[in-house]
């Protein structure tokens, strides 16, 4: 029992920590001191944190992967020409410039993944917003929030599919029937809420733009590689193929023909990669390793199973309720890795499992640490000077993530036998 309490604690101290960030210590400090001690009081062997950070390979690759893209495009000027586009096509309403960079935000989460969303979108944003000198936050707001209300459309649009359904994910055909309708509910309805909680905020007009600086070749091959990837992604979610050595393989790729053509060495590009993150995916990997030491695992599958066959439609509700709001408590990359154990070893319905994965995707937008997405989103904020607190985050999240869930799950069981 001690034992238990005492990665409980841990845990949830770490967790902890990584919310509140005392002292402004990154979270990253706290996910591997968290894992640290877990393995210095012996109640984790190093031989089984290794294991658990391994199993995170792919996200990491993914990751570094599409950082590269982004610092790549951001230093080639592709995102100010992206903002000056968008400004010039909302023709001075900041209601339309808001719809622009809903859509766009959308479309990148589904081809390209909800990390790139927070990783890509948010300094492109926030370079629109200086050009229409216009409030920054609302339309910041949306990269946070659409990166993982659209997460679920594709396979691809979440790595945190892939780790739900592991070897058994569904066919492309098969994941768009269950989950097509759950998405565009999620979708818009995020964004009717959003919408309406930013409309004050908003303005009446944008600053208007004559004419666009051309984008240089350098910004034209970030543009190419960036769609080449989506392809690329796309392709290995078609043939059930883990995404993180594809990405991985274009950011590099483009990295370094960039440098090569331009030459100019690729270190500026490398230091302003935000590294920390990846000592904060294998942390989180660590302490979830900790926590499936406890039992929780074979304890909730026997209770998910016996609920399951008991009442199939009240147990996906319930679970994915739960899986939502606990995505926020562990964050949702160490929680998909625990959902789907539960659900391969309860054996449960395939409905089951989409709304254990829509709690997964789509609960992290009610807390700043529910989704890696949205850390990275405040990292790139921060890189602007501009910091969110947390309970402010947390207010705006409750108001605009819970309808959405429950939406989504009534779409979702609207659709299952």
């Amino acid at each position: 029992m001690l034992f238990n309490l005492a990665i409980w604690a841990i845990a949830a101290v770490a967790t902890l920590g990584a919310i509140a960030r005392p002292w402004n210590w990154p979270e990253f400090v706290w996910a591997m001191a968290g894992a640290a001690m877990l393995v210095l009081f012996n109640l984790l062997s190093w031989q089984a944190a290794v294991a658990a950070i391994g199993r995170g390979t792919d996200v990491y690759l993914f990751l570094i992967g599409m950082m590269l893209l982004s610092e790549v495009a951001r230093k080639e000027g592709l995102f100010n020409w992206l903002a000056t586009q968008a400004v010039m096509h909302a023709r001075g309403s900041a209601k339309r410039l808001f719809l622009i960079i809903y859509v766009v935000g959308a479309l990148v989460t589904v081809l390209l993944s909800n990390d790139a969303t927070a990783v890509v979108m948010t300094p492109a944003v926030y370079a629109a917003t200086r050009a229409a000198q216009v409030e920054p936050l609302p339309y910041l707001f949306i990269c946070a929030f659409i990166a993982n209300a659209a997460s679920f459309a594709l396979p691809i649009a979440n790595p945190a599919n892939l780790v739900v359904f592991g070897g058994q994910m569904p066919a492309l055909s098969e994941w768009l029937r269950y989950f097509a309708g759950s998405s565009f509910v999620a979708i818009l309805t995020t964004y009717v809420v959003l919408r309406l909680t930013q409309r004050s905020a908003l303005g009446p007009k944008v600053a208007a733009i004559k004419g666009a600086p051309p984008l240089t070749f350098g910004g034209k091959l970030a543009a190419v590689g960036i769609a080449l990837t989506a392809a690329v992604l796309l392709s290995a979610s078609a043939f059930d193929r883990p995404p993180g050595l594809p990405t991985f393989c274009a950011g590099t790729a483009l990295t370094a023909l960039v440098s090569v053509i331009a030459r100019q060495s690729p270190l500026p590009i490398l230091e302003d990669v935000s590294w920390s993150v990846l000592p904060l995916v294998a942390g989180l990997f660590v302490l979830v390793g900790g926590l499936n030491q406890t039992g929780v695992v074979p304890a909730l599958a026997r209770n998910l199973h016996d609920a399951a066959a008991a009442s199939p439609q009240a147990t996906s509700w319930v679970a994915g309720i739960i899986v939502a709001v606990a995505s926020n408590v562990v964050n949702n990359l160490p929680m998909g890795p625990i959902g789907a154990a539960t659900n391969h070893a309860a054996e449960a319905p395939a409905h089951l499992a989409g709304a254990i994965l829509i709690g997964v995707d789509l609960g992290p937008n009610l807390s700043v640490t529910g989704s890696l997405a949205t850390i990275l989103w405040l990292i790139a904020l921060r890189r602007e000077g501009i910091y969110i607190a947390s309970l402010r985050f947390l207010r705006l999240g409750l108001i605009v993530m819970t309808p959405a869930l429950l939406l989504s799950l009534l779409a979702l069981s609207a659709i299952s036998p």
